[in-house]
């Protein structure tokens, strides 16, 4: 029996990611409400919109069989919770406040499959080098911050800010492949039998 992979998800990034487990899938975006819950932990609210994503694109896919993965990325700094910026002064604002600190990108991934949803979570601490405001004029100039949690997006131009990364480099783009291979070798498709 073949097994759809869905990647619930518009993210060419996370698609990419994917593409490097060397699996065959289908994208099915989802639209879902990505706004924090008062008082919600970052690792809850990562959970809780990997597993919404999975199980909305399971439904929406309708194969009893698929395999649904989603997934969902923040920055937190403090503790608090830092999602994508309205506009550019937002994303400056948000860029100055990680400028020269340590903060952390939280991951969670989801696999949805007949019997259930399993998620699973990543914690990357990230260090950003001082910035100088001028960069970050450019940096935002360039819209590169604009749909991204935290302003930032390490596999692009703001890939020039990370001083230092203790984790899942994968996690932080969005999409962490060692938690992504694990679940689905659970689900019974080893990404390994995909290699040769």
């Amino acid at each position: 029996m073949t097994r759809d992979v869905i990647l619930a998800s518009a993210s060419p990034r996370r698609a990419e990611l994917l593409r490097q487990l060397g699996l065959s899938f289908e994208i099915l975006p989802v639209d879902i409400d990505e706004s924090p819950h008062i008082g919600e932990l970052p690792a809850d609210y990562v959970h809780r919109l990997a597993m919404e994503k999975a199980l909305t694109g399971y439904q929406r896919h309708g194969r009893r069989e698929a395999l649904v993965l989603g997934s969902d990325t923040t920055v937190v700094l403090d503790g608090q919770i830092l999602g994508k910026p309205a506009d550019e002064a937002e994303a400056r604002g948000l860029l100055g406040l990680l400028s020269g600190r340590e903060h952390q990108v939280v991951t969670g991934v989801a696999l949805a499959v007949e019997s259930g949803v399993e998620v699973r979570v990543s914690v990357t601490e990230v260090r950003f080098r001082a910035l100088d405001p001028r960069e970050v004029d450019a940096y935002c100039a360039t819209g590169e911050p604009m749909d991204k949690a935290g302003a930032y997006g390490i596999q692009g131009r703001g890939g020039a800010f990370v001083a230092s990364l203790r984790g899942s480099y994968s996690a932080v783009v969005g999409l962490p492949l060692d938690i992504t291979a694990s679940l689905l070798a659970d689900a019974g498709l080893p990404v390994w039998d995909y290699w040769n």
